[in-house]
């Protein structure tokens, strides 16, 4: 009977540092990944300020296209295919989402660009994909992403695209107040 109570309490210690191993480690994969510079989800502009003092580049422009995925039961779309722009200059775009479930969902929205060689350049001041969104059954919402060009951005580069997929969050269920 002892040895059956001291099997007992080994397989219980194996199961704790499981489930801690478990716990700890998507902390620990984010913050390698963050380290190393992969499969950063989104990029580190959430902090940029738009400096008035920034000259805007008059000589030349830049088209920027907007393009929206969902990987997921929602509608997501720019509210315009395109815009041109002077690089150095403040722009503003509104993407609009619409949650066609009758239950509350997260989301979050993923950016990408083409060229990659335009992603540093592309400076965002404010968009939503600094952060998971929270949508109502049925609700539709407009949401900014506030941006400049880099005047530094290479002069070769004449159209810049900004795709973002939008995605459900936590695979369904969010908890509420009652949960």
């Amino acid at each position: 009977m002892t040895e059956n109570k001291k099997l007992l309490g080994k397989l219980i210690v194996i199961a704790a540092v499981m489930f801690g191993f478990a716990y700890a480690l998507n902390p620990f994969y984010r913050q390698i990944c963050e380290a190393l510079g992969i499969n950063v989800l989104t990029q580190k502009d959430g902090t940029a300020a738009y400096d008035q003092n920034t000259q805007v580049d008059k000589t030349r422009n830049v088209t920027i296209e907007f393009d929206g995925n969902a990987q997921g039961p929602w509608r997501f779309r720019p509210t315009q295919a395109s815009m041109s722009v002077h690089p150095g200059e403040l722009n503003t775009v509104m993407y609009e989402v619409v949650n066609t479930q009758p239950r509350e969902m997260n989301a979050q929205a993923i950016p990408s660009y083409a060229p990659q060689n335009a992603t540093p350049f592309f400076m965002k001041v404010e968009c939503f994909c600094f952060k998971q969104q929270t949508l109502k059954p049925n609700e539709a919402r407009q949401m900014p992403v506030v941006f400049y060009i880099d005047p530094k951005l290479p002069r070769e580069v004449k159209t810049i695209t900004l795709s973002y997929t939008f995605f459900e969050v936590g695979g369904g269920l969010v908890k509420t107040a009652a949960n």
